[in-house]
């Protein structure tokens, strides 16, 4: 692809808040016709990111640093050296530099699904291919485009952004909301994010992301075990999280299963949506049943709104982790292999590729 003339980035892909990404793209700045609000909303809000960067070594010797950032910002440096020297990630991640945002967010990404099919509305970016978000930095931008969404019928979510990568284009900065998360879910971001600038497809979302977490979980257990041995109190709450994770994530493949079979049946639309609204109903209450969430929030969250896209959005960073815990073994646990036994399936058919993520046998 030729370099074209002055580059304007492009958020093209964001998760939700607890580990999810903004990954940035360079892209043609004024060749998409009617989309250049858009592209000027992200030009200046990238520009701010990237112009506002100091580097945390600097940071770190302020003297009015309040002792819980300056924490933060070591551990998070200690984590990036951990996962070059230690998880073999790209050293091009980012997380030499810290920008201060005037925000709570990141930012908002709006996703979107048909109403009666667990397919995903998607958009088309150069370089990225295409992907199932639109990132903005301006929550009023986001829900502006989910009504629009709405209007035409989509199942629809617009969740804060919780990470950011612009995939080794830039050294990316560690971001002033992130430092508000749990150590352990911030070394899980750190690499998280390093993962994306190691080994990534375009076009391939649910292949990206499920590697990335796949490298986060067993690279936060190598981390905290390294600094802290096997009992270290960070290791058993993040070991925790994640049966309770993976329990959830049991429940939501059993029932969007049963999602799937209704929209692929042949009955009216009308008894489509009947059913849809019962068998999410029926998830909900197992959530609760097998206290899943905490009690307090439980008569929240049976009253919140769950569609389509609730299920794709979860499932999407997710899938293939026995196959990907198998490609582990096959590379001798060595995760410089591993990487590279990744990129191999880069050259795959898509159907291969789905097979990989959703092993039928």
């Amino acid at each position: 692809m030729p370099k074209p003339p002055p580059l304007l980035p492009i958020p093209f892909l964001c998760r939700t808040k607890k580990r999810k990404t903004i990954i940035t793209i360079l892209f043609f700045p004024f060749f998409v016709t009617g989309c250049l609000p858009y592209l000027y909303h992200l030009g200046k809000e990238q520009s701010a990111i990237i112009l506002g960067r100091e580097k945390i070594e600097l940071v770190l010797t302020k003297p009015n640093l309040d002792p819980k950032t300056k924490q933060k910002l070591n551990l998070i440096r200690e984590v990036r050296e951990f996962a070059i020297d230690k998880l073999a990630l790209n050293e091009k991640g980012g997380f030499e530099y810290f920008t201060e945002l005037n925000r709570e967010e990141i930012g908002w990404n709006v996703s979107a699904s048909e109403s009666l099919n667990l397919k995903s509305y998607t958009w088309w970016f150069p370089i990225a291919g295409t992907v199932p978000y639109k990132g903005f930095f301006n929550k009023e931008l986001a829900i502006e485009l989910e009504k629009e969404l709405k209007e035409k019928g989509y199942d629809t979510r617009v969740r804060p952004i919780g990470g950011y990568s612009t995939l080794g284009w830039f050294s990316d900065p560690v971001l002033s909301p992130q430092l508000t998360w749990p150590d352990h879910r911030l070394v899980g971001l750190v690499i998280h994010e390093m993962a994306h600038a190691t080994a990534y497809l375009p076009g391939d979302t649910t292949l990206n992301e499920s590697y990335a977490s796949f490298v986060e979980e067993i690279g936060t257990e190598m981390f905290y075990v390294a600094k802290e041995g096997e009992n270290s109190p960070h290791l058993i709450k993040f070991k925790k999280e994640k049966l309770k994770r993976e329990s959830i994530l049991k429940l939501l493949k059993q029932y969007a299963d049963q999602l799937k079979s209704v929209y692929e049946s042949d009955k009216e639309d009308s008894s489509k949506l009947e059913l849809k609204k019962s068998i999410i109903l029926d998830f909900k209450n197992k959530i609760i049943s097998e206290n899943l969430i905490p009690e307090e929030k439980s008569k929240e969250f049976l009253v919140r709104e769950w569609n389509n896209e609730d299920f794709l959005g979860a499932l999407r960073y997710h899938s293939g982790e026995v196959s990907f815990f198998s490609l582990f073994e096959k590379s001798n646990r060595d995760l410089s292999k591993f990487h590279k036994e990744v990129q191999n399936l880069f050259s795959l058919p898509e159907e291969s590729r789905k097979e990989f993520l959703e092993p039928t046998h």
